[in-house]
C-alpha cells in the first residue's frame, strides 16, 4: 500500500512521522514527493522500524530505481540531497545509478593507486635493517646459525646504520663504522664486518626490490679496507709467530706457578685467579695435536677413545669451505693423551670436552682466544674491558718476540715435526691441510698415512715432554 503523510500530499515526511509507524505497514510505500518512495521496514521483533528509500524514474521508458539511503542510519535531509542529486544527473541525460557505479569505480582505483604509491614509497624507502633481516634469513647461513654475524650487526651495524634507507648508503657511511671499530682497536672485527656489510649488499645487488635501490652499485666495495685499519695491521692475517723452546718452559713454567700461588695464597679472593685448568689443557692440545683451537673445543667425549688412543674430529667441526672439509683422525701421543685424561677428570661426567656454563652446549671457541689475549694487555691497542682480565701475565719473553695466540701453538708444533724430520706432506696431514696437486693425483693416490702420521705425533709429543724437561732444543729463540 502506498501512503501520504497526515497533512496531504504536498507535505514530506516528518521524523516523528516515521517514528510513529506502525508494524502494520510493514512493506508498505511512504511517498516523500519529488520521485522519493520510501519501503517500511522492521526489525524481527517489531521494536524499530526503519525505511529504505530509492528515486523512482524512468530510462528507456522503463521504471528505474535509484538507493538513496536508510531512515534513520541516513538523516531524512542527507536522503534527500541523494534523490536532488539523482534528479540533477537524470537532467544531465546521465543514469544516476550509472554515475554511482562510475563513482565507485573512480574512488576504488583511487584508493588502489594511493596504496600502490604507498608501496612503492616504503619500498623505495626499506631500511638496512630490513635488509639484513631478509638476508639473514634467505641469503646467509653459516656454521654457527649465523650467531656470530648477529651479535656483529647487532653490536656494530645496525645502531648506526639500521635505521637508514638502503638507497641513501654511502661509502662513507660505512667508512664512519669502521673506523669507530678501529678506534676501539679492533682491526680484526673490523675486517670482518666490512667483509660482511660488501656481502650483504653484494647479495642485495642481484635481488629485488633492493637490485633497483642499488643503482649507484655496492657501497661497501668503494671502501679500501687497507686505509682503514691501523698501517701496521697485517690485512693477509698470515702469522709466524713461533714459540720457542725457551717460550714453551716459560709458558708451562707460569701456568704452574699462577696454580700454586693460588692455592697457597690465605686469601684467594685477593690473589690472581690461575688460567683454568681446561684453557691449560686445551693450550697444551693445540700444540701436541697440531689441531685449530675452534676443533678442540667443540669435541664432545663420544670422540675421544682412550683405548685406542685416538680423537675424532667429524668434518662440522672442521674450519674450511665446504666442499673441502673432511673427517679428521688424529693418534695421541702419550703427553696429548695425559691432557684429555686430566681434562676428563674435571668434565667428563658432561657431553663435551670444553662445556659451557651450563653443559648444554660446548663453550665459545673464541673463548680461549680472549683468555690469553686478555693477558697480554701490552699489545692492545685498547681500553681495559670491563669483567675482563686486563693483565701481561702471560707475555713471553718480556714482549720481545710480540703476541702470542693458541693458532701460534699449532705452527709451533709444525714447526717441531719439520725439525725432527717429518716430512711436510706428513705434516699437512697431522694439520688436516687441504692437499695440493691434480685432481686425478688425489683420486688415485689412496694411501692414507696412517702409520706416518700416528709416528709424527708420537715424536711430537716425545719431544714436547723433552723440551719442558729443558733436555732438547728444536725450536729457535727468535721468531
Amino acid at each position: 500500500m502506498t501512503r501520504y503523510p497526515k497533512s496531504g500530499r504536498g507535505r514530506k515526511w516528518t521524523v516523528a512521522e516515521l517514528k510513529a509507524v506502525p508494524a502494520e505497514w510493514r512493506g508498505d510505500a511512504l511517498r516523500d514527493g519529488d520521485g522519493l518512495v520510501g519501503v517500511v521496514r522492521f526489525n524481527d521483533d517489531d521494536s524499530a522500524s526503519r525505511v529504505h528509500f530509492r528515486y523512482e524514474f524512468k530510462r528507456d521508458g522503463k521504471k528505474a530505481w535509484h538507493y538513496c539511503g536508510t531512515w534513520p542510519t541516513s538523516s531524512l535531509d542527507a536522503i534527500r540531497r541523494t534523490r536532488d542529486d539523482a534528479r540533477e544527473t537524470l537532467r544531465r541525460r546521465v543514469d544516476p545509478n550509472a554515475k554511482r557505479n562510475a563513482d565507485r569505480i573512480e574512488e576504488r582505483e583511487h584508493i588502489n593507486a594511493t596504496l600502490a604509491a604507498e608501496k612503492q614509497r616504503r619500498a623505495e624507502d626499506a631500511s638496512v635493517r630490513e635488509l639484513y633481516d631478509v638476508w639473514l634469513r634467505d641469503g646467509v647461513l653459516r656454521k654457527d646459525s649465523n650467531a656470530a654475524l648477529k651479535r656483529s650487526f647487532e653490536a656494530d651495524v645496525l645502531p648506526a646504520l639500521g635505521a637508514k634507507p638502503v638507497r641513501t648508503v654511502t661509502e662513507h657511511d660505512i667508512r664512519a663504522v669502521l673506523r669507530a671499530l678501529v678506534g676501539r682497536g679492533v682491526n680484526r672485527t673490523t675486517v670482518e664486518v666490512h667483509r660482511n656489510i660488501k656481502q650483504m649488499f653484494r647479495w642485495a645487488e642481484k635481488r629485488q626490490p633492493w637490485r633497483r635501490l642499488l643503482i649507484d652499485g655496492n657501497p661497501a666495495e668503494l671502501v679500501e679496507i687497507a686505509k682503514i685499519v691501523d698501517p701496521d695491521y697485517d690485512l693477509s692475517n698470515i702469522r709466524s709467530r713461533v714459540l720457542s723452546d725457551d717460550e714453551i718452559r716459560e709458558l708451562h713454567d707460569r701456568l704452574q706457578a699462577m696454580v700454586r700461588d693460588y692455592e697457597a695464597a690465605d686469601d684467594k679472593r685477593s690473589t690472581v685467579r690461575p688460567l683454568e685448568r681446561e684453557t691449560q689443557a686445551a693450550l697444551w692440545l693445540c700444540l701436541s695435536t697440531l689441531c685449530r683451537i675452534g676443533e678442540l673445543l667443540m669435541t664432545e667425549w663420544r670422540h675421544v677413545d682412550f683405548e685406542a688412543g685416538t680423537w675424532f674430529i667429524p668434518k662440522e667441526n672442521v674450519k674450511g669451505s665446504r666442499g673441502k672439509k673432511r673427517d679428521h683422525f688424529v693418534y695421541l701421543s702419550r703427553f696429548a693423551l695425559r691432557q684429555f685424561r686430566a681434562l676428563h677428570a674435571r668434565t667428563g661426567k658432561t657431553r663435551w670436552c670444553f662445556p659451557g656454563r651450563d653443559a648444554t652446549n660446548h663453550v665459545d671457541v673464541k673463548s680461549v682466544s680472549k683468555q690469553i689475549g686478555d693477558r697480554q694487555h701490552q699489545f692492545k691497542q685498547r681500553k681495559a674491558l670491563k669483567n675482563r682480565r686486563n693483565d701481561n701475565s702471560l707475555v713471553l719473553s718480556n714482549g720481545a718476540n710480540g703476541e702470542w695466540t693458541p693458532h701460534d701453538l699449532r705452527r709451533t708444533g709444525a714447526t717441531m715435526m719439520q725439525a725432527l724430520g717429518v716430512m711436510p706432506d706428513v705434516i699437512d696431514r697431522c694439520q688436516n691441510h687441504v692437499l695440493a696437486g691434480s685432481r686425478v693425483r688425489r683420486h688415485y693416490l689412496k694411501h692414507d698415512y696412517a702409520d706416518e702420521t700416528k709416528q709424527a705425533w708420537a715424536k711430537l709429543g716425545a719431544a714436547i715432554e723433552a723440551a719442558l724437561a729443558r733436555r732438547l732444543r728444536l725450536v729457535s729463540r727468535t721468531t
